[in-house]
């Protein structure tokens, strides 16, 4: 497939071109597929580069091809939106094309829209931050999650935290996996409140940091792994394994270092599916602390 206006400029700062942007997603193909296969995916699209007009696209445009996968998903507002779902690396490269810049994705795949299969907690901190300070909550996630029968997996955000993500068998609601991470993070709350908060409001967090459990509802997305971030630096969404996190940035990571990076190093999530465990075993164990 054809690159159009290759030459222009989406990432000034970094003097990165579209033509940077695909050659992205042309590389990192082959493990990032893997993880949107089979969910709905809401693009965020940027056709005059990241300081210009930008929107989320959800519903499939009418002039995609016929052989890109759409599945009608039914909304919470009892309206049907129909998804694009990234199969293959040719429509992953189609859609860079269309200058989809970033990818989210849902925590339940099309098969089982009501159950999903990763529960996400997004750590999320107020300017200034120090990153040894996202490292430790990141480590403390992990044990609680370790504590409750959870394989914790990580990812540098490729903007400013990370996301600790656990595969959980396709079993319970999302009500049951947002609980999970609501009861976790509250816990944490409560061994370090000066340092963390649940508090929804920006104006109430007191310059805490953030522990974002809002991702785990129906039709709520994440950053997929792999996709490029519409920011400066051109972080990428990076999943790691935690003997890393000693020295990661959240956006440590850009276009020219991931395809070094994935020419030595597998991706630390490819096993992920085979992790899963009971969300109802988790939250019953959470509520015991």
């Amino acid at each position: 497939m054809r690159t159009s206006n290759p030459d222009k400029v989406f990432y000034p700062e970094q003097g990165l071109t579209k033509g940077d942007v695909v050659a992205h997603y042309r590389t990192v193909a082959e493990v990032m597929v893997p993880h949107l296969r089979g969910r709905p995916l809401t693009l965020r699209r940027y056709p005059h580069g990241i300081h210009g007009e930008t929107w989320f696209q959800k519903e499939a445009g009418s002039y995609f091809p016929d052989w890109l996968r759409v599945e009608p998903i039914p909304q919470r507002d009892s309206a049907t939106v129909r998804h694009v779902i990234c199969d293959d690396a040719a429509s992953l490269v189609y859609l860079a094309n269309q200058a989809a810049v970033e990818y989210h994705i849902w925590t339940s795949t099309v098969d089982a829209l009501e159950k999903p299969d990763l529960v996400v907690i997004d750590i999320d901190p107020p300017e200034d931050t120090d990153v040894r300070d996202l490292r430790d909550v990141a480590r403390l996630i992990r044990q609680v999650y370790t504590a409750v029968g959870l394989t914790a997996y990580l990812q540098a955000t490729g903007g400013r935290g990370f996301h600790v993500v656990a595969p959980v068998e396709p079993t319970a609601s999302h009500a049951v996996v947002r609980r999970v991470a609501a009861k976790a993070a509250e816990l944490l709350v409560r061994v370090d409140p000066e340092r963390l908060t649940v508090a929804q409001r920006r104006d109430r967090r007191g310059g805490r940091i953030f522990l974002d459990t809002n991702r785990n509802g129906y039709a709520q997305t994440f950053i997929a792994p792999y996709s490029l971030r519409a920011r400066p630096a051109a972080g990428v969404a990076t999943p790691l394994g935690w003997h890393e996190l000693g020295k990661a940035e959240p956006d440590g990571w850009t276009p020219e270092r991931i395809k070094r990076r994935l020419a030595r190093k597998a991706d630390p999530w490819h096993d992920l599916a085979e992790h899963a465990a009971s969300a109802e075993q988790a939250l019953e164990q959470l509520k015991q602390y």
